[in-house]
């Protein structure tokens, strides 16, 4: 594993061969598995779970309550969320839980709101907004994000 001298890694969770570059945050509670390349700029929040083999572009905030399953690519600067109705200093007793399966593939700039699941083989368009659940193997464009087509399985 290689955590880079300039990152802020509290966690001891984070499997061998991953990556973590400058200026990251990795809070102490989240989960990081095998061969993961997070990339400079990013902050990992407590209740995270990422995979193995996933890569996490710079620029990227993983709130509470995300769950990213193995071999899934998020590119930069993605935008997750995880307050529906987000107030300064008001807080949700739980917040909603979103969900990538695996394989999944999330462009640059998306915006992914709280309480979806991107499917597994899905590809997300970059700057598409994401209101609701992405079926697998679908590729969704847009705001809001409306499926394009299918990948063949």
């Amino acid at each position: 594993m290689f955590i880079h001298a300039l990152s802020d890694v509290q966690s001891s969770t984070i499997g061998e061969g991953t990556r973590i570059w400058q200026f990251s945050v990795v809070l102490e509670n989240a989960r990081i598995g095998t061969d993961c390349n997070i990339c400079s700029h990013s902050l990992i929040e407590n209740d995270v779970l990422i995979g193995n083999n996933v890569t996490v572009k710079s620029g990227v905030y993983i709130w509470d309550g995300t769950t990213i399953e193995d071999n899934v690519f998020i590119g930069p600067c993605v935008a997750f969320t995880n307050d529906k109705i987000p107030r300064s200093k008001v807080y949700p007793d739980e917040f909603p839980k979103l969900l990538i399966k695996e394989n999944a593939s999330i462009g640059a700039n998306a915006t992914l709101l709280p309480g979806i699941t991107i499917g597994k083989f899905a590809m997300v368009g970059a700057g598409a907004v994401v209101t609701k659940d992405v079926p697998d193997y679908a590729v969704v464009v847009g705001n809001p994000a409306k499926i394009l087509r299918y990948l063949e399985k």
